[in-house]
């Protein structure tokens, strides 16, 4: 394992230096590297403790399927984020099917499910690691449930416009419709003619594309 990799575990776990030399070693000597290619599925029902997860470079999404196939995205991860659903046999009693997507090229650093048990068993820190990872993430998943039974459409499109202008640093909204309304469990129609709406309003300005925030006070007094 290179220097970078290894840097990248260390920020990723904060049990690190908890771990002992063994116990450092054993994790380093099952990590194996996986680069996926834009669209690729991840994880799914079918392979549901594939290993917990560090993201290298690029970027993740997590989302469940309807019974009809309608995709609702819980939250995404970036590069130096750790995804343990990916593990769901370390945390009891989760009984929900999770996917997981590239949604670009994305390199990730996975480690084994059984030694990553064997170190939690053994090392309280490393079960702590994983109990709050779990709790922060079905914090994610709540939010994204509340989002979609409680806000009306409009407050909830101004409020992911605005969080991925926080997230990006830019008022350049790079995504499609098609993109938006599966990120937000919408269809691209609903999703077009609420940012027409908005852009009559001058609240943004569509392109092919993408999205360019004009109004962020006013789209802010929406949510």
């Amino acid at each position: 394992m290179d220097q970078q990799e290894e840097f990248i575990l260390k920020n990723a776990f904060n049990f690190w230096d908890k771990l002992s030399s063994e116990e450092k070693a054993l994790l380093l000597e099952n990590v194996d590297r996986i680069h996926y290619e834009k669209g690729s599925n991840v994880h799914s029902a079918d392979n549901d403790c594939i290993g917990v997860i560090v993201i290298k470079s690029g970027e993740l999404r997590t989302y469940i399927l309807s019974d009809e196939g309608k995709e609702i995205t819980l939250y995404r991860l970036n590069a130096g984020e750790v995804c343990i659903l990916s593990a769901s046999c370390l945390i009891k009693n989760i009984d929900f099917d999770v996917y997981i997507d590239a949604e670009v090229d994305t390199d990730i650093l996975l480690i084994n499910s059984y030694i990553f048990s064997r170190l939690q068993s053994q090392n309280v820190y490393v079960e702590n690691f994983a109990l709050h990872t779990a709790v922060d993430k079905f914090s994610d998943v709540m939010w994204a449930m509340q989002q979609i039974l409680f806000l009306s459409f409009d407050r909830r499109l101004a409020a992911f416009l605005i969080d991925e202008s926080v997230k990006t640093n830019s008022d350049d909204i790079k995504l499609t419709h098609e993109q938006i309304a599966k990120y937000m469990g919408s269809a691209r129609e609903v999703v077009t003619r609420m940012l027409h709406h908005f852009e009559s309003d001058g609240l943004v300005s569509i392109y092919r594309g993408g999205v360019i925030l004009k109004d962020k006070k006013a789209l802010r007094n929406l949510i």
